[in-house]
């Protein structure tokens, strides 16, 4: 059972939503802003696909350390991992504020690939938000079996999405100009 009152639930759920619609919304608004005079970020995407592998390396770990009792260490790592995703969505849109898109190459079936990886890694990126959230609140707010329950949902499509960020990157960096 939950820890905390109706109100603040209900607060938080309100958060959960009003950052669900938002993230996307700024971010895909963001891509149509170009800062003027301030170059490509040309050295952001290998940074920010390194941070998606750490934190699909984090979420293992996390995953491990909670089914071994090592509940403290989960809780920082899932709490690191939520940062690394955090400095990554920063990253991503201050690469897109200052640079082109880049256009896949490939061809043949690659092409294919790359681009159903790229596609789903989009839309999951965009329906982990709320379950994220969610999951974290009840962690932070003691609701533990309710946490357990919405971390099944959460936590393997956080690590896809973390994955398939790194593929992608790792599929159209020879096309970086």
């Amino acid at each position: 059972m939950s820890t905390i009152d109706t109100k603040t639930q209900k607060k938080y759920n309100r958060w959960v939503v009003i950052l669900s619609i938002a993230i996307p919304v700024v971010v895909a608004a963001l891509f149509g802003i170009r800062i003027p005079d301030v170059g490509p970020f040309m050295f952001l995407p290998p940074i920010y696909a390194t941070i998606n592998g750490f934190t699909a390396i984090l979420l293992i770990i996390a995953l491990w350390a909670v089914k071994n009792k090592k509940l403290i260490l989960h809780e920082r790592l899932m709490k690191t991992a939520l940062v690394f995703s955090i400095a990554f969505l920063l990253m991503y849109v201050i690469y897109h504020m200052t640079s082109d898109s880049t256009k896949y190459g490939g061809e043949g079936m690659w092409r294919y690939i790359y681009f159903f990886i790229l596609i789903s890694h989009i839309l999951l990126s965009i329906i982990v938000i709320p379950f994220v959230l969610i999951t974290y609140i009840r962690a932070i707010t003691g609701d533990f079996e309710r946490h357990k329950k919405m971390a099944r949902i959460a936590f393997p499509i956080w690590l896809y999405v973390a994955i398939t960020g790194v593929l992608v990157y790792i599929m159209i960096s020879p096309y970086y100009t």
